[in-house]
């Protein structure tokens, strides 16, 4: 969430900078006018509270002088009656300019490029002669996983309809290779490794930015007033210090797999073959906690940590920085990595490494003392390590072999017992 009192002291820059993401600025003027009727009010509260205590004085005063004090005590009730309604009249205008905050995006920052759209994103570099290097003519993924029979589109529709798929015998395995893979590699760099819960509360949604602007692409559980299936464990590892103040003398990392889940409802027919889009998929994430001096360094660090996943599986990447009309709702700015699919002749996003600053730490009313012993709320940090459905399409393709048999890269042969899939 953005700082409100900050929105109204630098309206203009405010304005200047959520323009640039895209974001219909004209709709600020809810909080503007109604921060205005709050002023006014806290101020006729105040002149009510200034008179009432004038008044009250005199009681005394009348009282040791023998004088009727009846008058005095309808007026002050008179008085105590217009505070409450005005207070109640405060409290509806907070609760307006609140909820009018949660669907305000997050400025981006100066390492953020102005765009509208993703064809005006930045590509930083390209690691293309990794492994077998940038190779081409291959058979799709989806279709050699049939033919391997380690993937099960047709029963996985059946079982829960489109944009599901099953993994099975091989298939299955390297699942399960590549995640402990990524977590074994994260922790040997630092991280602590969790487990967390797919369900979580509308308010654990809102920490991180899912909630109300994301409702339609998530899965709420039917019957129950408070329960959503998570789109990636960035949202429980985010939100697992709310309410809290945090000691941040040293950055807070952590690591989870998890099974994550999407309503895709914007993506109408858009990548409905194979393991590209799906209403289920498997992601190890990335997720730090950190203080302002530290920010900066943690978040190339997170960006290195996800590199290191993909160099270490040698398969060809690009490293492309989002502008300002394509970062998240959330986000300050964002870097993704994008894996080379040979099939479609184009790179595939498979993380997304971004900062917030402290537009998370302040939804989620996370905080850490600072140097100067001031409470403010923390920074985070998060990032695919990675999306594991998109890397398994990845192998599938890059290390396919003439006889149709799949060369598994060699940091996972130890999880697999075996170098190939046939």
């Amino acid at each position: 969430m953005i700082n409100l009192k900050k929105l109204l002291k630098e309206k203009i820059f405010y304005i200047k900078k959520l323009n640039e993401r895209g974001y219909d600025v004209s709709k600020l003027d809810i909080v503007f006018e109604n921060s205005n009727k709050r002023s006014n009010l806290m101020q006729e509260l105040q002149s009510l509270e200034n008179e009432r205590n004038k008044i009250s004085k005199k009681i005394g005063i009348y009282k040791k002088e023998g004088k009727d004090i009846s008058k005095i005590f309808i007026k002050v009730s008179e008085i105590k009656n217009k505070v409450n309604l005005l207070k109640l009249e405060e409290a509806k205008i907070n609760k307006l300019i609140n909820s009018f905050l949660l669907t305000i995006p997050n400025l981006p920052n100066e390492n953020t490029p102005i765009g509208k759209t993703e064809e005006e994103n930045i590509l930083i570099s390209e690691y293309a002669n990794l492994g077998r290097g940038k190779v081409t003519n291959v058979i799709p993924h989806y279709d050699i996983a049939k033919k391997l029979d380690i993937v099960d589109f047709e029963r996985a529709v059946k079982l829960s309809g489109t944009r599901f798929w099953a993994y099975k015998g091989q298939g299955a395995k390297l699942v399960r290779a590549l995640e402990n893979f990524m977590l074994n590699e994260h922790e040997s760099r630092g991280y602590i490794e969790w487990n967390t819960p797919i369900l979580v509360k509308s308010e654990i949604m809102q920490g991180t930015g899912q909630l109300p602007k994301f409702a339609d692409d998530l899965f709420k559980i039917e019957g129950e007033k408070n329960l959503w299936l998570i789109p990636t464990s960035e949202v429980t590892l985010t939100n697992l210090h709310q309410n809290e103040i945090l000691d941040l003398s040293k950055p807070i990392s952590y690591t989870a797999y998890s099974t994550c889940f999407r309503a895709e409802s914007g993506s109408g027919g858009k990548d409905m073959k194979g393991l590209i889009r799906s209403h289920q998929f498997n992601k190890v994430e990335l997720v730090k906690i950190v203080s302002k001096k530290d920010y900066k360094n943690e978040l190339n660090k997170t960006l290195q940590d996800a590199k290191n996943i993909l160099n270490k599986l040698e398969l060809p990447y690009q490293e492309k920085r989002l502008c300002s009309g394509d970062i998240g709702f959330a986000s300050e700015e964002t870097i993704d990595l994008e894996v080379w699919l040979p099939s479609e002749n184009k790179y595939r996003e498979t993380s997304s490494i971004s900062g917030f600053g402290q537009f998370q730490g302040r939804r989620s009313k996370t905080s850490y003392r600072d140097e100067n012993d001031k409470t403010q709320p923390v920074y985070t940090i998060n990032g695919s390590a990675l999306a594991i459905d998109r890397i398994i399409a990845a192998i599938l393709e890059n290390y396919q072999n003439e006889d149709n048999t799949i060369t598994i890269p060699k940091v996972l042969v130890p999880f697999m017992d075996s170098n190939l899939i046939d």
